[in-house]
C-alpha cells in the first residue's frame, strides 16, 4: 500500500492520510442529507436518493484514490442537483426518470471526451473569467434555494419575492444559520453537518410546543417525527432511468448543461486542490489530470443508473489537504466512511428543510470566492461575467446563465475588436447555445 500510493515520495504516512480522509469526509458529509433533501422535491423517495448518494460518493471517491491517486473525493454536486430538481424536473416538467437518463448520457459523452482528451481542448476554449462567474452564479442560486426552503424568502405578487414575517420556523432557521456560520468561522471540523444536527434538535419544539411547520414540512405541522434509526438500503431507484426518452431533441440542452456544469466544477476543483497541495506536474498542471477526469466522468456515468444527479469532484477535499493528505489513500479513506450511512436513512430523513437550509446558504458563500478573480476593471470581461452570474439565480436556471454569459462574451469581444480572445471552439459553443433556445 505504501509503495502503491508512494507515501515516501509524497512525504506522508498512513496515519496522516487516514486523518486527512476523515477530515475530508467530515467536511463533505453534509451532502448525504442535503442531496436527498433537494432531489426528493422531484417526487423521488428520500431513502432511495440517500442510498444512491452514498453509493455514488463511496465508489467514485475510492476510484479516484485507487486509479487517479489524488486526495480528491467525489459526490453528487451542489448546483447540479439544484439544476436537476428545480430547472429540469420542476421547471421544464421533465419526468425524473427521463432526467436521470440525461445525467447518464452526459456521463457517456463526458467519459469519451476525457478518454480522448477532448475535454481539455474544450475547457481551454472557455475563458477562465466566465468559469469564475458561473461558479459564483451557482453559489448565488444555491443560497437563494436555501432561503426559499426555509421560507425566509417567499413569493410576492407585488415584488416577485419578499421576506417572510417572523414566526417560530424563521426564528429557528436564523438560529441554525448563525450557529452554523459560527462553527465555520471557528473552523470546527464537520461544521456543516454539526450545524444541521443542532438545527434539527432545536426544531423539535415546532408543532409540539409552538408554531406550525406545515409550510416547510410537506403539510405536516410537527417537525422531526422519529422514524427509527436503522433500515436496509433502499435501491428502489436503481436502473429506473429512461434511456431512450432522455435522448429526444428537446433534452439535448439539458445533457449539454449537465456536461458543462460538471466540467467547470471538476476542473476548478482539480486546479484549486492541486495548487493548495502543490500536487502539480512538471508543466504546472494538476497531477494525473487525465486519470482524474476519467474518474470524474465515471462518477457521472454511474449517477443516473443509481438514482441521483451527476457526481463531481468536491472542493471540500481541500480540508483534507490542509490536514496533510497528499495521496489517493486520503480519498479511499473518505470513500469508505460514506458506506455505513446507507443503513441510517430513517435517522437522516428526520432532518427538516430548515436544518439543511443554512448549509445550502453557506455552501453558496464558499462558491462565491472565484468572483474575486474576475477582471472587473476590463468591462468587456466584466459585463459577460456579470450577466452569466446574476442570470443564474434571477432566471432560476443555470443553463440560462451559461448561455447568456457565452453569447455576450462572443458578441462584445467581436464588437470591441478583440476577436483573438474568441476561439473557434468558443464560437461552436456559442452556436450550440443559440440552438438550445430554439
Amino acid at each position: 500500500m505504501k509503495n502503491y500510493f508512494e507515501f515516501e515520495k509524497n512525504r506522508t504516512d498512513t496515519k496522516t492520510e487516514i486523518l486527512a480522509g476523515i477530515t475530508t469526509f467530515l467536511a463533505a458529509m453534509y451532502i448525504i442529507v442535503v442531496n436527498p433533501a433537494i432531489i426528493s422535491k422531484t417526487g423521488m423517495p428520500f431513502p432511495g436518493v440517500l442510498t444512491a448518494t452514498v453509493v455514488v460518493s463511496a465508489l467514485s471517491s475510492i476510484a479516484m484514490g485507487i486509479y487517479a491517486k489524488n486526495p480528491i473525493i467525489m459526490a453528487p454536486g451542489m448546483g447540479i442537483n439544484a439544476f436537476f430538481t428545480y430547472t429540469v424536473v420542476i421547471g421544464m416538467g421533465v419526468k425524473w426518470e427521463t432526467a436521470l437518463g440525461t445525467v447518464f448520457w452526459s456521463g457517456v459523452i463526458f467519459i469519451l471526451l476525457s478518454i480522448f482528451n477532448i475535454r481539455t481542448v474544450i475547457l481551454k476554449a472557455i475563458p477562465r473569467q466566465l468559469r469564475f462567474a458561473i461558479s459564483a452564479g451557482i453559489g448565488l442560486f444555491i443560497t437563494f434555494i436555501g432561503f426559499e426552503n426555509a421560507k425566509f424568502i417567499v413569493a410576492s405578487p407585488a415584488t416577485l419575492v419578499t421576506i417572510s414575517k417572523m414566526n417560530p420556523i424563521i426564528i429557528t432557521f436564523l438560529m441554525g444559520l448563525i450557529i452554523t456560520a459560527f462553527l465555520i468561522i471557528k473552523r470546527v471540523k464537520g461544521a456543516l453537518i454539526v450545524g444541521i444536527a443542532i438545527t434539527t434538535l432545536i426544531s423539535i419544539p415546532i408543532g409540539r410546543l409552538w408554531g406550525d411547520a406545515s409550510s416547510v414540512n410537506n403539510g405536516v405541522s410537527t417537525i422531526v417525527a422519529w422514524k427509527g434509526l436503522f433500515e436496509w438500503p433502499d435501491f428502489s431507484l436503481f436502473m429506473k432511468l429512461d434511456f431512450i426518452g432522455s435522448l429526444q431533441y428537446s433534452l439535448l440542452p439539458v445533457i449539454f448543461a449537465f456536461l458543462f456544469t460538471d466540467m467547470f466544477d471538476s476542473i476548478s476543483t482539480f486546479i484549486g486542490v492541486s495548487e493548495a497541495a502543490d500536487l502539480v506536474d512538471e508543466n504546472g498542471d494538476p497531477r494525473r489530470i487525465k486519470e482524474s477526469l476519467i474518474v470524474d466522468a465515471f462518477g457521472t456515468l454511474i449517477s443516473g443508473p443509481m438514482g441521483t444527479s451527476s457526481a463531481t469532484s468536491y472542493i471540500e477535499s481541500a480540508a483534507g489537504v490542509e490536514e496533510g493528505g497528499r495521496t489517493g489513500f486520503t480519498a479511499v479513506t473518505a470513500g469508505i466512511l460514506f458506506l455505513p450511512f446507507m443503513f441510517l436513512s430513517p435517522l437522516l430523513s428526520i432532518v427538516p428543510s430548515i436544518a439543511t437550509a443554512p448549509a445550502l446558504i453557506l455552501v453558496g458563500v464558499f462558491m462565491m470566492k472565484p468572483v474575486l478573480k474576475i477582471n472587473w476593471p476590463v468591462l468587456d470581461d466584466a459585463i459577460p461575467c456579470f450577466l452569466g452570474m446574476v442570470l443564474i439565480p434571477l432566471t432560476y436556471s443555470i443553463t440560462q446563465g451559461i448561455i447568456w454569459g457565452f453569447l455576450s462574451w462572443i458578441l462584445l469581444k467581436y464588437m470591441v475588436g478583440k476577436r483573438k480572445e474568441v476561439s473557434i471552439m468558443m464560437i461552436i459553443i456559442g452556436i450550440l447555445s443559440i440552438l438550445t433556445m430554439l
